[in-house]
């Protein structure tokens, strides 16, 4: 069987765990393959909402292997508080496999995370803090700290000195901060290595057997495509490879293997964080957006930047992850607006683009060209196939399917588990 991967395909919180959820039951290994815990998936299932960080959501599901694998950066604090947290509401979390090679964030790499981030003033990145971008640096820079670094007690010590004699040098001398104790990290992370040890795994090769006897993978990816590293809103991006690319290096699956991806699109688009976004709104339009949707950060709490939707940038991930499906969530909060505007083009110091352009500059300066279409008034959360939404709303899916390089093949039309349209198999 190919490997499946989910991706998002805006600045994130698009609905990427309702995607993994409606294929839970199908699927027997759910893979996170990117980033940390500075973002967030949130699943409703019946009257219960669970907010995910680290985990895959694929740990809520029955029968479901869940893996952290190697492209992910784990922060065994919040890791452990994760799994205690799902364990209290009785999910059992037993079968979560952690690989070997995923790199550890410590105590260092938060500190440096946020006096880096006050120390840039106005030209801030919009970083959570939490030490996922100064743990991906060590990982590049090879002084970081891997899983497996925690059960040999002097390769550890050796590692984290090898990182602090440089950290503490920055801290004391450019940010005015005391230097962190090597003792302090090692006694840190030793304390985490016999509840980690259980669930750690030669995840890559696991997984390829998997595939070789015809099991389905689901690759998970973190944040989305618009925050990718390489192809993101650089330098207002995370730190890792987020596009469908990252399934395979962040998992050890060659690419050859993955053949369907799905991208997430909302029927609208928000942002968290600094960073262009050409049809943010600063108006009444933007409130209700983000009261309707409930647009507010999994993880972080912050309020997110909300816009209509952008068909050029849904073009772009299609291209770039060589989308085969996308789902389209949250199609209800659009319900009560008179005209619904779409982003078809930009229009740049005159120069019309109808795709997006590779100048930061230009993209900067991008100022929309919409299309507008009528809204509906009719509640659609009662919807399960597509003849049941109002013509307007069958017609503005439509219009957005052809502008954006893909089939939309699930429509999302409540918060609710069930509450979805299916167009096409996603597996199959």
């Amino acid at each position: 069987m190919p490997a499946i991967v989910i991706i998002g395909a805006q600045w994130g919180d698009e609905g990427k765990g309702k995607a993994t959820d409606l294929l839970g039951s199908r699927i027997d290994y759910v893979v996170k393959f990117n980033g940390g815990n500075n973002a967030g998936h949130t699943v409703v299932i019946g009257d219960e909402k669970y907010a995910l960080h680290l985990l895959p959501s694929g740990i809520l599901t029955e029968g479901v292997t869940p893996i952290i694998s190697n492209g992910v950066v784990i922060d065994p604090e919040v890791l452990f508080e994760e799994l205690d947290a799902l364990i209290a509401r009785g999910v059992d979390v037993s079968k979560l496999l952690v690989s070997a090679n995923a790199h550890i964030i410590t105590n260092y790499h938060r500190t440096l995370d946020k006096v880096t981030e006050r120390f840039l003033g106005k030209r801030q990145i919009g970083t959570t803090g939490r030490g996922i971008g100064p743990a991906y640096a060590d990982k590049i820079n090879r002084v970081g700290i891997r899983v497996q670094d925690l059960f040999d007690e002097n390769i550890l010590r050796q590692k984290v000195e090898g990182a602090l004699d440089q950290k503490n040098h920055l801290l004391v001398k450019v940010y005015n901060r005391r230097a962190i104790e090597v003792e302090e990290i090692v006694t840190e992370l030793l304390s985490y290595a016999d509840r980690l040890r259980p669930m750690v795994a030669d995840t890559g090769l696991l997984l390829n057997k998997a595939l070789d006897d015809g099991e389905i993978v689901l690759f998970e990816g973190g944040q989305a495509t618009m925050l990718d590293v390489d192809h993101g809103t650089y330098p207002f991006v995370t730190s890792s490879n987020s596009t469908s690319g990252g399934a395979a290096t962040g998992s050890g699956v060659a690419p050859n293997r993955l053949e369907r991806i799905i991208g997430i699109v909302k029927a609208y688009t928000t942002r968290v964080g600094a960073g262009p976004f050409p049809t943010e709104l600063h108006d009444e339009s933007g409130e209700f957006l983000r009261s309707n949707g409930f647009e507010f950060g999994t993880t972080t709490g912050r309020p997110r930047r909300c816009g209509w939707y952008d068909a050029p940038i849904a073009r772009y991930t299609a291209r770039v992850n060589g989308v085969t499906d996308f789902v389209l969530t949250k199609l209800d909060v659009l319900t009560g607006l008179k005209t619904i505007p779409v982003c078809v083009a930009y229009d740049v110091d005159g120069v019309r683009f109808d795709e997006m352009p590779v100048s930061q500059s230009d993209f900067h300066h991008s100022v929309p060209i919409y299309e507008e279409f009528p809204g509906w008034d009719e509640d659609i959360t009662g919807a399960r196939t597509f003849e049941d939404l109002p013509k307007n709303a069958q017609d503005y899916v439509l219009a957005i399917e052809a502008m954006s390089g893909a089939r939309m093949s699930a429509i999302g039309v409540g918060p609710g588990r069930d509450e979805i349209i299916v167009r096409h198999d996603l597996v199959d």
